[in-house]
Parts: structure tokens; sequence; C-alpha cells
């Protein structure tokens, strides 16, 4: 019963909320994901790289939120898509971030917004501040809170931790539980040094994290060039039946529509 309720919310109502969202946010902004783009290249040339007393830094900010969400769920969460509803689920995969680019930045600017100063003068920001003190609401953000603790702090990890211990071991033959308590030894040093110390790895780890993506991807076309038109007018002809939206849809709500964990100065 539980199984078939979870099914039914993340197979449809999670995936027509978050779509409905997102065309609001867009149309409400007039395209901001696509009118400011330019804008968002420009700022990188004034981003500030040294943090302070009271908080991180714009770059440290940005390389935490960007650790938080590109990681092993990107490529697992395509691969599920296109076992599921075929190559057509790109295409609606690529349609819900465009979508999510102006819910983010809506997360992003209430978090700003509704965040608070704590007694060592750093800030706290998220959805559960939004929720009590933008929205006067007392009881929910506890629930959301607790209820991201345990999501988050358990099966989301484990899902993440999961999928890079076994790629380990079938790359080069790590048994699992060794880099699993490497790993586990690596991320406990980082995360017990508080928000700073975190902010400090990213900065350095991300560039090259986000500069290898990008790499592998751009040498997989590039070794198979020949092969992009035909993939895609297989991806545009194959995109428009209900086992193609609903594939990608639930793939990219695994992946990317996860909790935003952003990270303010």
């Amino acid at each position: 019963m539980l199984m078939t309720v979870t099914d039914w919310l993340w197979s449809y109502i999670l995936i027509g909320v978050l779509l409905a969202i997102g065309v609001r946010f867009t149309l409400g902004s007039r395209g901001v994901q696509l009118r400011l783009f330019k804008r968002t290249l420009a700022v990188f040339s004034s981003i500030e790289w040294q943090g302070s007393e009271r908080g991180i830094s714009s770059l440290q900010a940005l390389a935490v939120s960007v650790a938080g969400r590109v990681g092993g769920g990107n490529i697992a969460g395509v691969a599920v898509a296109i076992t599921l509803g075929g190559p057509g689920a790109l295409f609606w995969m690529w349609l819900i971030a465009l979508l999510g680019m102006a819910t983010s930045l809506f997360e992003c600017a209430l978090s700003q917004l509704y965040k608070r100063r704590e007694a060592d003068k750093t800030f706290r920001g998220g959805p559960a501040y939004v929720m009590r003190y933008g929205l006067g609401w007392k009881v929910l953000p506890v629930i959301y809170s607790l209820l991201l603790l345990f999501t988050v702090g358990f099966g989301f990890n484990a899902v993440q931790s999961y999928v890079v211990t076994t790629s380990i071991e079938s790359a080069f033959g790590v048994p699992v539980h060794v880099s699993g308590s490497v790993m586990t030894l690596v991320m406990a040093v980082i995360l017990f040094g508080g928000i700073r110390r975190l902010a400090r790895v990213s900065e350095v780890v991300v560039p090259f994290m986000v500069v290898g993506y990008l790499s592998l991807a751009i040498v997989v076309l590039v070794m198979n060039v020949s092969e992009i038109p035909e993939a895609l007018r297989l991806i545009f002809s194959s995109a428009f039946g209900l086992e193609q939206a609903f594939g990608g849809g639930m793939a990219a709500a695994i992946s990317a529509g996860r909790t935003k964990r952003t990270i303010f100065k």
C-alpha cells in the first residue's frame, strides 16, 4: 500500500506540481532563465573569492551548491530515464531542467530574503526559514526539517554512496566496504569542521569535478560526432509519448528535483 502511494506521488503528483510551478515562475518572470542568462555569465567576473569571519565567499557558496546538485544521481538518473522512457525521455529532462532554473532562482531569492543572522554573526536560511518567517507557519518547518534530516541524512546519502562505491568496485576492483570506509572517514573530517571547512574543500574539489564532468561529456560527443544528428532526430521524434514523458519526468525529479541545499554567505 505504501509503495503504491509513493509511486503515485512521485510519478504523477510531484511531476505535475514541479512542471506547474516551473511554468508559473517562468511566465511570471518573463523567462528569467533566458532573459538574464548573459548577465548570469557576466556575474562570474565580479564574484567574491574571499570569505570573512561572518561567512563564506560567493565562490564558496556557489561551489557548495554545485556540489549538492551534481553527482552520481545525474548519471544514474539519466540512465534510468532512458531505460524507462527511451530516447525521448531526454527531451522532457531538458524541459524540466529549463523550467527548474526559474524555480531555483525563486527558491534562492526567498531564502535570501528570509534568512536570519545567528549569535555568531553568521547567516542561516532555506525553505524552513521561508515557511517560518515568510508564511508564518510554526509546525510545518519543524516537520520539514526532521523529514529532511532523515531523507537527506540517510536515504539520499546512502544512494549516492552506493552509486560511487559500486562504480569504483566495477572500474577498479576496490571492495565496497573499503571505498565506503575511506569515503566515510574523509567526509567526517570535512563535515565536522563546519560550513567553512566544507566551503574551503568544495571550492577546490568542485571546479575539478565540473571540468572533468564536462570534459568527459565532450569526449564522448566527439568520439560519436557522426551519430549526433541521428540521436537528436530520435530524441525529438520519440519525445511525445506518455511513456517518454513520465520516464524522463520521474528520473529528472529523482536526480535533479531533490531538496536544494543552498548555503548563504
